[in-house]
This record gives C-alpha cells, sequence and structure tokens, in this order.
C-alpha cells in the first residue's frame, strides 16, 4: 500500500474515543477542504476496546480521504504516532491527539508557519486548563529542563499538535514515550523550530489518559533524549569520561597511601577503607570504559541493522475496504485530490 501523495498528511491515534471520532473527523475535513490543498487523514486506532475502530472504519466508506490503522494492541501514543508517519505521503505532517482538546481549526496557524520557511511548528498551549498539580506543574518542570538539556527553547513539548516537514522525521525511530520531545531529537540536524499558541480546552467527552504516573516516565524519557542527542553516535564519551575520572580518583588515592607506606609512616591497617575505595573506584572506571567501548560498537550494528517497528499492525483500511497492513497506491484519492 504506497501511501497517499499529498501536500499534507493529519495523523491522529486514537484511543477509546468513540464519542469523539465522528467529530473529529468532520472538523478535520471542513478545515483541510478550505485549504484547498491536497491532504489525506489518518486515524491510528491504538488497540481500543470500545467502538472507536468500529466507526472510523464506517467513515472510510464515506471519505476516500481517510486511512484507517488498526494496531493489534494498545501500544501507546507514540507507537500510534510512528504508525501514521510511515504510512504519511504528505509533505507536511501535522500530529494532534484524537480527543478534541487540540483544535482542527488551528491546523491552518501550523501550516503557515511551515509556509514560511519553518520546518517545525510546535504547539504551544499558552492558556492550559488542566488540573495543575497533575498536570501543569509537573510539566512545567519537564518543560525548563527538556529546554536545558536539548538547546531547544519551546515552552511546551508535550503538546502532541506539531506540522513536521516530512524530511525532518523521515529517518526518525520512535519508542517509549519520545513522541513528546521531536523537536529536541531532531535539534542535531539543525532544524527551525517556531512555536505556535493553540486553544486548549477541558475535554469534553470521554476519559483522559493521562495521569501524575506518567512523570516519572517522563523524567527518564529526558534522560535518554539527552544520551541520544549529545552521546547517541558516541558513547564512550559519556561512559568514558566517567570512567577516566573514577579510574584518576583512584589511581591518585592508591599512590598517596603506596608512597606514604613506603617513604612515610604510614599504617596500612588505618587505612584499609581509603585502599578499598581507591581499588573500588578504578575497578569501576575500567568496567565504565569497557561498557562505552562495547556500546560502540553496539551504536555501529544498531545504525547498519536497525529496522526493527515498535507496533503491529492488524489491518489497514481505505474506501470501505481493507487494502493490507503495507503502502499501496489509490487511484481515486488522486483523481480526488486534482478535482481539489
Amino acid at each position: 500500500m504506497e501511501p497517499i501523495r499529498c501536500e499534507i498528511s493529519v495523523v491522529a491515534p486514537l484511543y477509546n474515543e468513540e464519542e469523539n471520532v465522528r467529530e473529529l473527523h468532520s472538523r478535520l475535513t471542513k478545515v483541510l477542504r478550505e485549504l484547498k490543498r491536497s491532504y489525506e487523514i489518518i486515524f491510528v486506532d491504538d488497540g481500543s476496546v470500545d467502538a472507536t475502530f468500529s466507526i472510523a472504519k464506517s467513515l472510510t466508506k464515506e471519505d476516500p480521504l481517510l486511512t484507517v490503522v488498526r494496531l493489534r494492541r494498545n501500544f501507546g501514543q507514540t507507537a500510534g504516532l510512528a504508525a501514521g508517519f510511515d504510512r504519511a505521503g504528505g509533505k507536511i505532517v501535522v500530529a494532534m491527539d484524537g480527543d478534541l482538546q487540540h483544535f482542527p481549526e488551528d491546523i491552518p496557524l501550523l501550516l503557515a508557519k511551515i509556509d514560511e520557511g519553518y520546518e517545525v511548528a510546535s504547539g504551544w498551549r499558552k492558556k492550559r486548563v488542566d488540573n495543575f498539580w497533575i498536570r501543569r506543574f509537573p510539566s512545567k518542570i519537564a518543560n525548563w529542563l527538556m529546554a536545558k538539556l536539548s538547546g531547544v527553547r519551546l515552552h511546551d513539548f508535550g503538546a502532541v499538535f506539531k506540522a513536521y516537514r516530512r524530511e525532518v522525521i523521515e529517518d526518525l525511530d520512535l519508542y517509549g514515550e519520545l513522541h513528546r520531545f521531536i523537536p529536541a531529537l531532531v535539534s542535531w540536524k539543525g532544524v527551525s523550530v517556531v512555536e505556535v499558541p493553540i486553544q486548549n480546552v477541558v475535554r469534553a467527552r470521554g476519559k483522559s489518559n493521562y495521569g501524575i504516573s506518567r512523570t516519572f516516565r517522563v523524567l527518564m524519557d529526558l534522560l535518554t533524549v539527552k544520551f541520544l542527542i549529545s552521546y547517541i553516535a558516541r558513547p564512550l564519551h559519556f561512559f568514558g569520561f566517567i570512567g577516566l575520572a573514577l579510574f584518576a580518583i583512584g589511581f591518585v588515592v592508591a599512590f598517596i597511601i603506596t608512597a606514604l607506606y613506603y617513604f612515610g609512616n604510614l599504617v596500612i591497617a588505618q587505612h584499609l577503607g581509603n585502599l578499598m575505595f581507591s581499588m573500588l573506584s578504578m575497578v569501576l572506571g575500567i568496567q565504565l570504559i569497557a561498557l562505552g567501548l562495547s556500546l560502540e560498537v553496539s551504536t555501529r550494528i544498531y545504525h547498519t541493522t536497525h529496522g526493527r517497528r515498535i507496533y503491529a499492525v492488524r489491518a489497514v483500511y481505505r474506501e470501505g475496504r481493507e487494502i493490507g497492513g503495507e503502502p499501496e497506491g489509490s487511484a481515486a484519492v488522486a483523481r480526488l485530490h486534482a478535482a481539489v
């Protein structure tokens, strides 16, 4: 199944959004048609256990520009976005939540910045309306840390609502919960990023899948992103630096103890703790250097052989029928785009 070649692809992961999927499709279609540009909509059903998939599938019978990707189980939002990105054929790819807390009507604001020459237009929930202690306060800390660690000056890394030029995300490998950090992950390319204030409202229908439990995972992802940005191509620089520092400390302590033993009046029995500390530091230093070397080899292997996806597709539907899990062309879609 070849991706639909168009100007704009909108990707929206869905998880138990039966109350929102019809309105989301209706509003997206209205906004995208008014742009007078070729487009496609990709809904990724991330293992919903309600009627989300059946409703979305029924919509493909009415709209040949809608593709529904059904995953085999709930893999998470990052995997849902990755599945959508892999099937998007647009020159510009817009990612958004499927819960209608992101306004489809704000898509032209993001596209305007892309048309100005920016490569990433990132939504900024400037006036957030969600719970302060559960969502806003942890988010402020995470956003501040991410800006410091990555050098990308964004106020709102967590907003999924973003527009990307295709070349920015073509070779992007997403896993874990790294979708919120895409601008940081691609920052090594030197891409131009701009923030766009977007509307933010309380979820009108359905149940939120977010909570305070995600804070720990976000903080761990911060460390992962920093490593990926700065050291993924040279892990020895990270582990080797720590290893050399530990080895040097242990060596200096051991050297002082040895020198004082032979040339002074030092009694070894009184400094066994210092001696054990020096030996432990040197051993740990050597181990970390060895780990760095091992990861250097693993990194080379990874970059030459990786290709495993973080999701599994059950089926893909377009124009009311199952078209398989791999991209294919659609003559009807091409004709519709030509008519726009």
